[in-house]
């Protein structure tokens, strides 16, 4: 045994992106709004669904905070 980690298996990322995806919305929102902006606010870039509901149906993190920036006055440091 070295000590060394396994790599991690494909698609572990994910909660990273996640966890990030949400920093980036307390950043622009605030904690408490970026929720309400989540599940209330319905994007056209997502097909018509709301930010919970895209992250719900596996819908990519990236392509969901593209969406979010192009729906809102993001700045250029979140993007």
């Amino acid at each position: 045994m070295t000590g060394a980690a396994a790599l991690p298996p494909p698609g572990s990322l994910s909660p990273v992106r996640l966890t990030e995806f949400w920093r980036r919305m307390d950043e622009q929102f605030g904690s408490a709004y970026a929720q309400s902006v989540a599940k209330d606010y319905v994007l056209a870039g997502l097909g018509g669904r709301t930010i919970a509901q895209a992250l719900a149906d596996g819908e990519d993190v990236k392509l969901v905070w593209r969406a979010v920036c192009a729906a809102f006055n993001v700045p250029d440091r979140l993007r």
